[in-house]
């Protein structure tokens, strides 16, 4: 099938790289979803990734630490995550290059936006490590912001739920799934899809988001083609 977008930013949660561990780092998991991933580039889409590091530093959810040191920290698990996503889509014959917020130049580049689009265009995976490279933003956020800078057509927010809900799924068996939501409505109805200055920052800039699960990371590929069962903001 022919992809209806043409340049995608793909946000992947730290945690769903650890697998059923849980934990660390489960690299058959990666390879799976970066085969999903080499699909969407051999159909010519564009695909830059923003990764989490949850999987291994929740700092802030401690507060036992200063916000921005474990803030710090958990930028350099997302460099962690970058690079096994590179090294598995390497692997796979897909030519990807990590671009991070904070400068560590012997393992990364740093994050230049005419050189990201540059790669974009060759058919590069470009993967964003260390957030926006501030403390007291998110990864979200970082989507929002690296999407509205390389004229990203949506966000691909993969998780583990099929879409938004209007509570918890997990705990409230009569949870009303939407389709579709307008950015204000996830701001005012206060959805948690993602923090509200990435819902803000995607408002402002008319940045669609889709939100699908990745349990199967076939989705990402079906998502590129239109064929989604998630929400779509927009």
């Amino acid at each position: 099938m022919k992809p209806v977008y043409k340049r995608v930013l793909l946000k992947l949660s730290g945690e769903v790289l650890a697998g059923e561990k849980g934990t660390g780092i489960d690299f058959d998991k990666v390879i799976e979803v970066c085969l999903s991933i080499k699909k969407c580039v051999d159909m010519g889409v564009e695909i830059a990734i923003v990764v989490g590091g949850g999987n291994f530093w929740r700092g802030r959810s401690s507060g036992k630490m200063d916000r921005t040191r474990a803030d710090h920290m958990g930028m350099l698990a997302t460099s962690i995550n970058s690079l096994a996503l590179a090294d598995a889509l390497e692997q796979l014959g897909v030519h990807a290059r990590v671009q991070t917020a904070i400068e560590m130049r012997q393992i990364a580049e740093p994050y230049i936006r005419n050189k990201a689009i540059r790669h974009l265009e060759k058919g590069r995976v470009v993967i964003f490590g260390c957030g926006t490279g501030n403390p007291f933003f998110s990864t979200d956020t970082a989507a929002a912001l690296r999407a509205a800078e390389i004229g990203a057509d949506v966000i691909f927010k993969a998780t583990n739920v099929d879409g938004v809900y209007d509570s918890d799924p997990k705990t409230n068996a009569n949870a009303k799934k939407y389709d579709t939501l307008t950015h204000h409505e996830v701001l005012q109805k206060e959805l948690h899809v993602m923090d509200s200055t990435a819902a803000s920052l995607c408002m402002d800039n008319g940045i669609e988001i889709l939100v699908f699960n990745l349990n199967d990371p076939e989705n990402i590929t079906r998502a590129v083609e239109g064929n989604h069962n998630g929400t779509l903001i927009k």
